[in-house]
């Protein structure tokens, strides 16, 4: 095996293990503190489409964007991450129940 090979296995394996110690401490977090984060990617989707309506440059304009909806979509995962898939079925019925009340 060549030199180049054994290094791009090795960063593989560390990247690896980087996001897999990320993930188990974003699922430590509270069901709580997930909520929050993952109701905060639509206030930064709201800002992203919020700043392009302001009168300044196209090109200002297109850096708050990709600023914006970059933190939108970093706060969609990492509260998906923290809340899991037992979180999320327990939002989903939290709404649910909501919305069966209104009706």
């Amino acid at each position: 095996m060549r030199e180049v090979d054994i290094i791009k296995k090795e960063m593989k394996e560390r990247v690896k293990r980087i996001f897999e110690r990320m993930k188990y401490y974003l699922s430590r977090l509270s069901f709580r503190t997930g909520v929050i984060v993952f109701l905060s990617c639509f206030l930064f989707y709201a800002l992203s489409f919020i700043a392009l309506a302001l009168p300044i440059g196209v090109g200002m304009r297109g850096v708050l964007w990709t600023i914006f909806f970059g933190l939108a979509k970093t706060t969609q995962y990492t509260g998906l991450a923290i809340l899991g898939a037992e979180g999320v079925k327990r939002l989903k019925k939290m709404f649910r129940r909501d919305s069966a009340k209104e009706e």
